[in-house]
């Protein structure tokens, strides 16, 4: 119980610095409030929480890993967010002035290697992005791919920074799963979905209808094949958290509660049906 409470704190703390640095006044008057994942913010704690780091340094290292993830996710919804090209013009100054402060934060320590790293992880993260949203894929195994580096490339490249990469598939697998779930619940609810987009032109490569215009048997095929690599992910995470050693409460709770999110399409049907 100690345990949990003294991760909570921490990351309580943590976050309120995040929001502190990302509600600028002007830029909230035409931007969206940017989302903080609490989840990436939870497993990068719980990271650095075992290691020999003063709260400091991981209050550091955190906010600057999540403010350049916040600027990533900022860039990201310039195309659909914005209304006029003040609020185009404006997405774009706020992502980078989230990573003006990211670069500050880091400047700030000296710590040129940890620079060397997280930068690293955008050059994957965009790259990975371009080859999602231009559709320049290979198959399904590479969009997957693609969107798990999107997801966990910045993650990933602090925990070998920090030579703690027993964490890299587990994290990894983990925030797959996360958006796998958020784009099927996104197909289901709003028929868009830039997972189901890329899958519609891989498998119905010369059908030009729109999502919501494919028939219940080509849209089942896709939910499917989103299934499968829930269930591929799910089985990596369940195996992690018997073998991660230290794994705090907290994070352990969490991770269960999006576990339990997850029901195979094929059993909602028969349920609803």
């Amino acid at each position: 119980m100690i345990r949990v409470q003294d991760i909570r704190q921490k990351f309580t703390s943590i976050k309120e610095q995040i929001d502190v640095r990302v509600s600028d006044s002007y830029l909230l008057e035409y931007i969206e409030t940017p989302i903080i994942d609490e989840d990436k913010l939870l497993i990068l704690i719980s990271i650095m929480d075992r290691l020999e780091l003063s709260f400091s340094e991981i209050q550091n290292y955190a906010l600057s890993t999540m403010l350049i993830q916040i600027a990533l996710d900022t860039h990201e919804h310039i195309s659909n967010d914005s209304k006029d090209e003040k609020n185009r013009q404006l997405t774009v100054l706020a992502g980078d002035y989230f990573s003006g402060l990211y670069y500050k934060l880091l400047a700030e320590s000296e710590d040129i290697m940890m620079i060397k790293s997280l930068s690293k992880g955008v050059k994957e993260v965009n790259e990975n992005k371009i080859f999602v949203y231009q559709s320049k894929l290979e198959g399904i195994e590479k969009l997957m791919a693609c969107i798990m580096r999107i997801e966990s490339s910045l993650l990933t490249k602090l925990s070998d920074y920090f030579k703690v990469d027993l964490w890299n598939d587990f994290l990894a697998n983990l925030l797959l799963f996360k958006r796998l779930l958020n784009e099927k619940k996104q197909y289901f609810h709003s028929e868009s979905s830039v997972l189901f987009e890329s899958l519609k032109k891989m498998i119905f490569p010369s059908n030009e209808s729109k999502l919501e215009e494919l028939t219940a048997d080509q849209r089942d095929h896709l939910v499917q094949i989103c299934d499968h690599y829930l269930e591929l992910s799910k089985q990596v995470i369940e195996k992690g958290l018997k073998q991660i050693p230290y794994l705090n409460d907290l994070l352990e709770k969490r991770i269960k509660l999006l576990l339990n999110q997850y029901q195979p399409y094929a059993k909602t049907f028969v349920e609803e049906g």
